[in-house]
């Protein structure tokens, strides 16, 4: 049973290793096994995209080694094997991977560890060995959708840490190291198949988020069916793998403006330039139409990232009457940001595959 009682959905499981994970302490017994089921509670919390680490009090070449011949060393990201305090490698983990604590869950089978760790991380949840078969079944473990994305998303974590280590040693402006990357960008209208994926985007994504509007599945259908509405899902690529869905644009075509309702992005692509490239895109596809182009922009406490993306791309709140004509112009907590269109030049750091609006010529937009 969880020692704290929050539901907060785990995004990464951090394991300890001797009598936990495996069956004995290997220092003393040289030879450790995997319990029954437990590889299947691995694959299977892989799978939904929960994330597995590990804190363990060991020698990290002989652990590792270890964890590599029985098979399971490949599901662990930025592992923590050494003498520390096990409070400090679950902090590393989670400062690593920019999780908030409530969202981390530590199993191990001292009580003095688990102790120790809710001592000085109150908000991590933590777990007894015993309750490891039991972990996929709570509730907690099991998240709200599970999309084609959750089942790589540790593939795609772990092209993340290749990627920062080449970014590390990379001598050069940083956007000649974008053109290294080979970054390729495909904006798409969502099909029904998709609707999950962008459900969830929707969810997980708040730092880089317009309006801070979570989206259903309903709703989203609706869209999907409105000839006048674009459901658009925007996925990246570069030459360490994919980053997955990462984009996602909700747009009403009216006769003399385009309403931008929703643009969220992952704050995993922050640094390619992505909400950048994506606004470029639509104010060029709008200018190409001979339309005005607005976007809902609602101020919560984490996404001011966005609207300086807004700005940037030269969106103001300066008055235009097409604002007029925007039904919900005037929301309460939302602000209508707008922009006079003008053809935009394709993106220098990628390449840009997109659909055009309103039946215009397909264009295809080349790096540099």
């Amino acid at each position: 049973m969880s020692d704290n009682p929050s539901m907060v959905t785990v995004k990464c499981l951090v394991w300890d290793l001797d009598n936990t994970l495996w069956k004995g302490t290997l220092l003393e017994d040289g030879v450790v096994t995997l319990p029954d089921g437990i590889r299947d509670v691995i694959t299977e919390l892989d799978s939904r995209g929960i994330l597995q680490s590990v804190a363990s009090k060991n020698d990290h070449d002989l652990a590792w080694e270890r964890l590599e011949r029985l098979g399971v060393a490949e599901y662990f990201v930025l592992p923590k094997i050494g003498w520390i305090p096990k409070s400090g490698s679950v902090r590393e983990i989670a400062d690593e991977l920019k999780f908030a604590h409530t969202t981390i869950a530590f199993i191990d089978d001292q009580p003095a560890e688990r102790a120790e760790v809710a001592h000085h991380l109150p908000e991590v949840r933590s777990y007894p060995a015993e309750a490891a078969l039991t972990l996929p079944d709570l509730p907690e473990f099991r998240p709200a959708t599970v999309t084609e994305d959750s089942g790589r998303r540790r593939e795609m974590y772990q092209a993340g840490f290749r990627r920062e280590a080449a970014r590390q040693d990379f001598v050069g402006a940083d956007e000649e190291f974008l053109r290294s990357l080979e970054l390729e960008m495909e904006i798409s209208r969502a099909t029904e198949a998709e609707l999950a994926r962008v459900e969830e985007l929707t969810l997980r994504t708040s730092q880089m988020n317009a309006t801070g509007v979570h989206y259903s599945d309903t709703a989203l259908r609706g869209l999907l069916t409105d000839p006048a509405h674009e459901v658009l899902v925007i996925t990246l690529r570069d030459r360490f793998g994919p980053h997955g869905a990462v984009g996602i644009v909700l747009l009403e075509r009216l006769p003399e403006v385009w309403h931008l309702k929703l643009l969220a992005t992952s704050c995993r692509v922050v640094s390619f330039g992505a909400g950048t490239v994506i606004l470029r895109w639509l104010i060029d596809q709008a200018a190409r139409h001979h339309v005005h182009l607005a976007a809902d922009f609602r101020r919560t406490d984490r996404n001011r990232m966005m609207e300086v993306a807004y700005r940037f791309a030269g969106f103001t709140d300066e008055p235009c009457d097409c604002r007029a004509t925007v039904p919900q112009a005037g929301t309460e907590g939302v602000e209508l940001l707008h922009i006079q269109p003008v053809e935009q030049p394709a993106p220098t750091t990628m390449k840009l595959t997109a659909p055009t609006i309103g039946g215009l010529p397909e264009r295809e937009a080349e790096h540099g």
